[in-house]
């Protein structure tokens, strides 16, 4: 199967195995990434990573990755720039990737001092084409669009094939979805997040917004202004490294231009 799309940049599907869903506390155990590139040639890599936490048995059973199996691997860390340069200037896709995969991956590589910046890369979820067109799960996508069981559920190289093969499906099935990454990624979204975990969001000003909490629905000028303090709390407390640096960015812009 191979992509009927023109590709400005390669893209990389990929998908994570994990400790857990909890972007900020759980970390990666395995990551599959399959690279397109603009001429339709692919490379594939999986790397098993040590977690440096206890592999849940209940996630174990899901995933089937158990903290024998990664006792002996490299760290994330050690692994950041490996997985960096083979990304790197590349485009992101994935299955339920730009709330879970992305955010995720995003903090592992902010906690092994790699400078992760989504600014420039578009962002293709997989599902949320789906769901805004079938509403389904990806077992059940792999089979509408390509008519085959994904017998292998929750194998990171398998899961990311699948969600390779659906989404060349999808551009095939529907005359409607431009044959371009920008309409794809910005299709994909379900609003448009600032912090990838969705804490902050563009209302439809075109203004940062907290997406949560007793300021829910207020752009973060007005509670900069009106509670300052606010911003420390979610600096020191249990949020994610990307959302705490979208949020400091933010705070240091209005500043300056305060002085300018």
């Amino acid at each position: 199967m191979s992509l009927s799309i023109n590709l400005k940049r390669p893209i990389c599907f990929f998908d994570l195995e994990t400790t857990g869903i909890n972007i900020v506390n759980d970390r990666i155990v395995e990551i599959s990434i399959i690279k397109i590139n603009i001429d339709n040639t692919e490379e594939s890599k999986t790397w098993l990573i040590n977690p440096t936490i206890p592999i849940p048995p209940m996630t174990s059973a899901i995933h089937g990755i158990t903290d024998e199996m990664v006792k002996d691997k490299p760290t994330f860390k050690e692994t950041s720039k490996e997985i960096f340069d083979f990304i790197s200037n590349c485009d992101l896709a994935g299955f339920n990737s730009n709330k879970f995969d992305v955010p995720l991956l995003a903090e592992e590589f902010l906690r092994a001092d790699c400078d992760f910046d989504i600014s420039k890369i578009k962002l293709v979820d997989v599902q949320n084409i789906f769901h805004k067109k079938e509403k389904r799960t990806l077992s059940a996508a792999y089979k509408f669009y390509c008519n085959k069981e994904h017998l292998n559920a929750h194998s990171s190289m398998s899961d990311t094939r699948a969600t390779y093969e659906v989404f060349c499906a999808q551009i095939d099935k529907y005359d409607d979805l431009e044959k371009n990454i920008d309409f794809l990624s910005n299709f994909s979204k379900q609003k448009k997040n600032l912090d990838l975990a969705g804490f902050i969001y563009e209302n439809s000003d075109g203004n940062p917004t907290f997406s949560f909490g007793k300021y829910k629905g207020k752009e973060l000028d007005f509670v900069i202004d009106k509670d300052p303090g606010y911003f420390s709390w979610i600096l020191n407390a249990d949020f994610p490294r990307y959302t705490k640096n979208i949020l400091n960015k933010i705070r240091l812009s209005k500043i300056n231009n305060k002085l300018s």
